[in-house]
C-alpha cells in the first residue's frame, strides 16, 4: 500500500505489527501481529494490563520506534519505509505528544516550551500562537515560569498546549494523568478532550484509567502483545 491507495478517512493503519527484543531468556515477543485502522477525528483508547504492549504499540504507530515486522501508515505515508530522519519530519508535520512525565525542557519557560515545536517547524509567528495555546489551557499568567516552578497539573497543561499548538492530525497521549492527583487528573482530562473536540484531532490514548478510557469513542483491549477480539 502506498500514499495513493490509502483511504482518505484513515489516518493511522497498521498491518501485522510485531516487536521482539532480546532478553537473557532469548527473544521476547512484545507485540504479535497487531493490525488496526484509526479514522481521522476518532478517539481511541488502548487499554490492558501492564506489559500488554500498549506503549510499544503507541511508539510504533507514532514512528518513535521500528517494528520487527509489519507496516504502519500515518496520514497516507508508510512510516516503516522511512529512515529516522524521514519519520521525524513526518511526526513534525502531523503528530503531537503528551507523556506521563511531561517531557518539558527544564531550562525553558512555559512559553518557550510551547514555542519549541513551532520554532523547529520554522513558524514565523511562534510566540503569538504559543501565547494563544497557553491561554487556552489557562496558563498565560504563568508563561514566564520554568517547569520547576509549576505544579504537576500545570506542567501537563503546558505539555497539552505544546501538543496542540501545531494543530496535529494525530495526538498520542501515554498515561497523561498517571502522575497527577485525582483533581489535577480530572482537570487535565477535561482539557484534553475539550481541545481534542475543538481541533478535530485524532486521539490515541494509552491509559490504565478505565474512566478516562471510557470517554473515548473506541476501546482497544490488549493482552500479551495482541489485540483482543
Amino acid at each position: 500500500m502506498n500514499r495513493e491507495t490509502a483511504t482518505t478517512d484513515t489516518v493511522l493503519r497498521a498491518r501485522a505489527l510485531g516487536k521482539e527484543v532480546s532478553s537473557p531468556e532469548g527473544r521476547l515477543t512484545i507485540l504479535d501481529a497487531v493490525s488496526l485502522d484509526i479514522r481521522a477525528g476518532e478517539s481511541v483508547a488502548l487499554v490492558g494490563p501492564s506489559g500488554a504492549g500498549k506503549t510499544t504499540l503507541l511508539s510504533l504507530l507514532a514512528g518513535l520506534d521500528r517494528p520487527s515486522s509489519g507496516q504502519v501508515w500515518l496520514c497516507g505515508e508508510e512510516l516503516t519505509a522511512m529512515d529516522e530522519d524521514g519519520r521525524a519530519r513526518l511526526r513534525g508535520r502531523h503528530v503531537g505528544f503528551v507523556f506521563q512525565s511531561f517531557h518539558l525542557v527544564p531550562s525553558l519557560t512555559a512559553l518557550e516550551n510551547v514555542m519549541l515545536p513551532l520554532e523547529l517547524a520554522g513558524a514565523a509567528d511562534a510566540r503569538e500562537h504559543a501565547l494563544a495555546a497557553l491561554d487556552s489551557v489557562g496558563l498565560a499568567p504563568r508563561r514566564r515560569h520554568y517547569p520547576k516552578q509549576l505544579s504537576g497539573g500545570e506542567k501537563q497543561r503546558v505539555a497539552i498546549a505544546r501538543a496542540f499548538v501545531t494543530r496535529p492530525a494525530v495526538l498520542f497521549a501515554d498515561e497523561p494523568t498517571g502522575n497527577l492527583d485525582t483533581a489535577s487528573g480530572q482537570r487535565v482530562a477535561e482539557l484534553l478532550f475539550s481541545l481534542n473536540r475543538q481541533s478535530g484531532t485524532t486521539l490515541v490514548l494509552v491509559t490504565h484509567d478505565r474512566e478516562l478510557a471510557g470517554r473515548c469513542e473506541r476501546l482497544l483491549e490488549m493482552e500479551a502483545g495482541r489485540l483482543r477480539a
